[in-house]
């Protein structure tokens, strides 16, 4: 047996928003290791600087080397399109990033408009104008910054009178544009898609890049041969968090051999 496959997933976001990556992960890998990085204490990371997101994401990387991980999923928009480049050129390990799904919603769009709903620090990072560059210039892009939807996540708010109506704010402009399809460029917005579905409708297609990470990551192992041979385990995942562990408990209460830690870093 290889010892590198029973080293865990690395998994690290600005707080607790990349569990949405995770789930998907733990779903189509139950068999692998996880330790999960919530670097809650600097969310959002859409407001910073580039200079500042790649620092935080080099410290998230080298926190999870230390831990042995094998792999390094990058379950933030901000700290791919932003960092990504030099984490692969810096360090020798795989790096998954994640970045918003425009390509499939120029695919689904009937209306030939696209709504993509992200942090100013994706919007604004050339790896997005390169992406969104690509797209057939018959199909409008309309963007908005998700400004205060991550810390309201972060901050338990999800169900709260102020997250309907930043969200409303923010969709009722691209509900009149008659867009069709809604991008989630932040791994935090999966959490909202039901409020999202109350204001939007049923019709509006919500796309997120969770289920293609997974299957990228899975990819990626198993042509470095380092997936997991375990088998009909579901593995320990461990949380840190360097702020309150409790919106982490809240939102992973269902998942078993889940372990929550609080921890500086």
């Amino acid at each position: 047996m290889n010892l590198l496959e029973e080293q865990p997933i690395g998994i690290f976001d600005s707080g607790i928003g990349g569990t949405s990556i995770w789930k998907e992960i733990r779903s189509l890998l139950p068999n692998e290791k996880t330790i999960y990085l919530s670097d809650s204490f600097n969310a959002p990371y859409g407001h910073k600087t580039k200079q500042k997101i790649l620092e935080l994401s080099i410290k998230n990387t080298e926190f999870l080397i230390k831990q042995n991980c094998k792999i390094i999923v990058v379950a933030c928009n901000t700290a791919t399109t932003n960092a990504i480049q030099h984490l692969r050129q810096n360090y020798n390990i795989p790096f998954i990033g994640i970045e918003p799904a425009i390509k499939p919603a120029s695919i689904l769009t009937q209306s030939k408009k696209i709504g993509i709903l992200a942090t100013k620090g994706t919007l604004n990072s050339e790896l997005f104008e390169k992406t969104s560059s690509r797209i057939d210039q018959e199909i409008e892009i309309i963007e908005q910054i998700g400004e205060g939807l991550v810390e309201l996540i972060e901050n338990n708010q999800i169900d709260s009178k102020e997250m309907y109506n930043l969200l409303l704010s923010y969709l009722q402009p691209m509900i009149k544009e008659n867009v069709d399809c809604l991008v989630l460029g932040c791994t935090h917005y999966p959490y909202l898609i039901p409020k999202i579905r109350e204001i939007a409708g049923k019709d509006l297609k919500i796309i997120d890049s969770g289920e293609a990470v997974a299957k990228q990551t899975k990819k990626i192992l198993k042509e470095r041969n380092l997936l997991s041979s375990k088998t009909n385990a579901v593995n320990e995942s461990i949380f840190y968090t360097n702020k309150s562990k409790t919106v982490l408990e809240s939102i992973l209460k269902e998942y078993t051999n889940v372990i929550i830690e609080e921890k500086d870093f």
